[in-house]
């Protein structure tokens, strides 16, 4: 089993220490602590799986430079204030790469980078040996094995072909709220079942979701779907520099 490693979540708790009053400061202020977690969490997170799966490789990702969604439309995760971060957060996406030779992006997010390696050692070695390790629910766009490690969760879903085309569709309506795509307000996952009710199939699929763009969106139907899909969809381009071996 090769795992897939979206390390950015990760990164941001490890800059987190255990507060024992409600006042006391959050975050770690000596690098090494942050370390410490890190790489805590990251092990346990392998010693849970290889009493299950024997693994043979590790790719972590983490961190990416410049974002082409936000060419798209200026909205894209525009609705995020800007908050105070970990000042452990940089140094620690450093010492992530350099320790680990995590994957970094440019022009891309890291979930992109992700499904690519994925899409590409699916293709290569299937998709039953590689697994995606991450608490991010846009995974689920693709008929992939992910492992969320969140400890409310700490579980393995297998995402049929059939399952990850209805999410992906679902998402299209239901939108992201975190990073600020919503093109239909008010029409949620319920919606979307009864929607759907009939569709099996990719064609059927955009064909019906088209429909309520135009329905939403009149003669300007064909960009606002564009961009929708642009804004949500994973890229998936083959890496073909990368070795199995």
């Amino acid at each position: 089993m090769v795992l897939l490693i979206d390390a950015d979540s990760l990164i941001f708790a490890s800059c987190y220490r255990s507060k024992e009053n409600p006042g006391d400061y959050p975050y770690y202020e000596d690098l090494e602590d942050a370390k410490i977690k890190f790489d805590h969490q990251l092990m346990k997170i392998v010693n849970d799986l290889e009493e299950q799966f024997e693994i043979d490789k590790i790719i972590t990702f983490n961190g990416s430079k410049g974002n082409f969604r936000k060419l798209i439309t200026p909205v894209y995760k525009a609705n995020r204030k800007k908050q105070e971060l970990p000042p452990l957060l940089h140094p620690m996406h450093k010492y992530v790469k350099e320790q680990y030779n995590s994957i970094f992006g440019f022009g891309i997010e890291t979930d992109d980078l992700v499904a690519r390696y994925w899409k590409t050692l699916s293709d290569d070695i299937g998709r039953d040996n590689v697994m995606i390790v991450s608490i991010d629910k846009d995974y689920k766009q693709f008929p992939c094995l992910i492992y969320n490690y969140h400890y409310k969760h700490k579980t393995i879903i297998d995402i049929t072909p059939q399952q990850a085309l209805y999410n992906f569709y679902e998402q299209m309506i239901v939108g992201d709220t975190a990073d600020n795509v919503n093109y239909f307000k008010g029409k949620g996952k319920a919606f979307s079942k009864k929607y759907y009710v009939d569709c099996n199939t990719t064609y059927k699929y955009t064909k019906q979701l088209y429909k309520l763009f135009k329905q939403e969106y009149k003669g300007k139907a064909r960009q606002k779907y564009t961009e929708c899909y642009n804004l949500l969809k994973l890229r998936t381009q083959y890496i073909k520099e990368y070795k199995t071996q």
